[in-house]
């Protein structure tokens, strides 16, 4: 989710592009003018610009050169005209990302620019954060013996430029083994990209990676440059790549065979310097049998294969990790550290995590949102019927009664289990009021987009 700022004078152009962009789940900020564009980005922190060329007063073209030379790091995208495109073309000279012809043609290349570009502001946050550093690799482990041949495995190979399959349950940490061979390579100074494979319809996709020309299919009204271009002399994260359909396969194969490829609609030729990396949470030799993937393409990108266990095979790792995790997740949420309890640390142990590390991340964020105090206890972390709770040796916390008459029985009888709905409901109802109503912050911490979060409000009567 990036922080968007639409500026543009014409209020329905201006609030139709505002729109789109939330319902992709971006955080977005409207201007009608160059001016009030400014004095919001004077007081909010913006990763992309998205604005009208032509306005009264401040026009879009004195908006970007105030831009560069006061916040250069703010990606910066024109709409304008047909008539005004050499003038956009200057933009970009200025340093723009890119822009868009108006009317807009296509909602989805109108998403996908904006992903692009905040994905690049996030690129540039992140090698400045490791710039100068001699091992900007993450830690994979934390001392599980499982661990220790992975590490020693992706350590020799990370040196040289030989292609990588990482192969392991979803949530086993894939993207974070291929940043650590990216922060251990010589290449370590250019870019790391990762696309995923199944986030993107088929021709959305191939865009994506090669790029197009002008006109190549309907809604092209520029040249865009793909990710691969993007990626030279850097690492190239192919996530999800056992979802890549047929003709995208052949496409990718020809790809890393000849190490050159052209955009959509033709063009020049161009070198892709890039070393790969791709990971899958499929068994593809049985997607091989099935006629589903390529057994030639299989045998490129499984030049050096590489299984990430999962994380129950790994259990020294939990407790380190999960302390990381959730002072990671306590400062996203711009709260006091937590500490975990003995029991919450016995708990955390003896969890079956089917989720991995994501379900771990998860865990610890949502406890975060509920703990009132500084210490996280098992009870606040066992939440039933997600797969993380006390063994039944373990004497349950007293469950909270439901919100209807008291439940019929002997003294001091439980009751049955809350059903999940009022479970959410809770959890919504505690984080909106954690962070005083912010409804982006909101959703952001419980990893669900603004317009679920909105349904949610208005299904279970909280916005009232």
């Amino acid at each position: 989710m990036a922080h968007v700022l639409v500026v543009d004078d014409e209020p329905g152009i201006r609030e139709f592009v505002a729109e789109a962009l939330a319902d992709d789940d971006h955080e977005v900020a409207q201007a009608a003018s160059g001016e009030a564009a400014w004095a919001l980005l004077e007081r909010e922190g913006f990763d992309v610009v998205l604005s009208d060329l032509r306005m009264p007063g401040m026009d879009g073209m004195a908006l970007l050169r105030r831009l560069r030379e006061r916040q250069p790091d703010v990606e910066f995208i024109i709409l304008t005209a047909h008539g005004d495109v050499d003038t956009a073309v200057e933009a970009m000279r200025l340093g723009a990302f890119d822009y868009l012809q108006k009317p807009l043609g296509s909602l989805a290349e109108l998403r996908l620019l904006i992903r692009r570009a905040a994905e690049r502001r996030a690129l540039r946050n992140f090698q400045e954060a490791h710039q100068g550093s001699s091992d900007a690799a993450p830690e994979l482990s934390f001392g599980a013996p499982a661990m220790q041949p992975v590490v020693a495995a992706l350590r020799k190979v990370a040196v040289t430029d030989a292609t990588v399959l990482l192969i392991g349950e979803s949530g086993t940490g894939k993207e974070i083994a291929a940043r650590a061979v990216h922060g251990w390579s010589r290449r370590k100074a250019g870019p790391f990209v990762a696309v995923n494979c199944a986030a993107l319809a088929e021709q959305l996709l191939e865009s994506e990676l090669f790029g197009h020309e002008k006109g190549a299919f309907t809604g092209a009204h520029a040249r865009r440059r793909g990710r691969i271009e993007v990626a030279q002399g850097g690492t190239f994260f192919l996530d999800e790549v056992g979802e890549l359909a047929l003709p995208l396969q052949a496409k990718l194969l020809r790809l890393l065979q000849e190490r050159t490829f052209e955009r959509l609609g033709g063009g020049p030729t161009l070198r892709a310097d890039v070393r790969w990396i791709a990971a899958t949470n499929r068994d593809l030799p049985a997607m091989i049998a099935e006629g589903r993937f390529r057994e030639d393409l299989f045998h490129r990108l499984a030049v050096f294969p590489v299984v990430l266990p999962p994380l129950r095979d790994r259990r020294e790792d939990i407790e380190p990790l999960a302390e990381r995790l959730l002072a990671q997740a306590c400062a996203n949420l711009g709260r006091k550290p937590l500490k975990l309890d003995p029991s919450a640390r016995a708990l955390l142990r003896r969890a079956r995590w089917s989720g991995n590390v994501r379900e771990l991340a998860n865990t610890l964020e949502r406890a975060a949102i509920l703990a009132d105090g500084d210490i996280l206890h098992e009870s606040e972390l066992a939440i039933p019927g997600l797969g993380f709770a006390p063994a039944p040796s373990a004497a349950p916390p007293p469950a909270p009664a439901p919100p209807a008459a008291p439940v019929a029985g002997e003294p001091g009888h439980d009751g049955p289990p809350r059903p999940l709905q009022d479970l959410e409901r809770d959890a919504i109802e505690a984080a909106l009021r954690h962070f005083e109503g912010n409804r982006i912050r909101t959703a952001e911490a419980l990893g669900i987009g603004v317009r679920t979060l909105y349904d949610k409000i208005k299904r279970y009567g909280l916005g009232e």
